[in-house]
């Protein structure tokens, strides 16, 4: 891809995997937890896997990336972003690996049908509608506060689209642990793995990785915390290693 098929505004990124990322600087750009949620999500070459809430196709390249699932699907309401997701696909040579379907989380079971999926991730909006101000851009806005959907939708619909046993990983902010925690137990996937990610070792944390199985039995591992950075600009060894490409399994 040159220049001059991009996009007024876009950029090609470099993702150091062999894949690279169409992005747009002024609407949304992919960050660690998008990273982080790849690396701690487990799928096995033959499973079929859906990222709700997709964007611009980050997660399903990075899972590839990571040689983790068969068929990976990013669903995505937004058309702008859900189109730069496919130029991107077919920009890596994905098109059998990967299918970007523009449409609601909230009807993913309704798209998809019950049961299609032995995986689901997502990386979700964080904020409700009354936590900080939203930013002026909607599709930024989009991406940080629960605007098109909610909490309750996103595991509500999870659970209808992973087969019995299927697995659910997501990204979001401790503050909400909580609320997570039942909702998830509320539509049957128990919490089975749980990882924080502090920005600093004497920092508390700021994001919370979940695994959650459809029907699981009730124990949950706390894992060992994350720690991002060693020094401001310093990733620790451990931050390296999943920048670098390491499964971390």
């Amino acid at each position: 891809m040159t220049k001059s098929e991009l996009l007024p505004g876009e950029r090609l990124d470099d993702l150091q995997n062999g894949f690279e990322i169409i992005q747009d600087p002024h609407k949304f750009c992919f960050g660690a937890d998008a990273v982080l949620l790849s690396w701690f999500t487990r799928a096995q070459p033959h499973e079929r896997v859906l990222d709700m809430g997709c964007g611009t196709g980050i997660i399903p390249i990075l899972l590839k990336a990571r040689k983790k699932g068969r068929h990976i699907v990013g669903l995505e309401i937004q058309p702008d972003c859900a189109q730069m997701a496919r130029r991107s696909v077919i920009h890596n040579h994905l098109e059998k690996e990967i299918t970007i379907v523009t449409g609601d989380i909230r009807e993913a079971s309704s798209i998809f049908g019950g049961a299609s999926f032995d995986v689901v991730t997502c990386n979700p909006p964080y904020m409700i509608h009354n936590h900080g101000l939203q930013n002026a851009r909607r599709e930024i806005a989009v991406a940080r506060h629960e605007i098109l959907c909610s909490l309750q939708d996103i595991i509500s619909q999870a659970a209808s689209v992973l087969k019995p046993r299927g697995r659910f990983y997501m990204i979001h902010r401790p503050f909400r642990l909580g609320e997570i925690l039942s909702q998830m137990v509320c539509y049957g996937l128990e919490p089975k793995r749980m990882r924080l990610v502090h920005p600093y070792v004497d920092k508390e944390p700021n994001m919370v990785l979940l695994e959650g199985i459809l029907k699981g039995r009730s124990r949950m591992t706390v894992e060992k915390p994350f720690i991002l950075y060693k020094e401001p600009g310093v990733y620790t060894q451990e931050a390296l290693e999943v920048y670098y490409g390491k499964t971390g399994e």
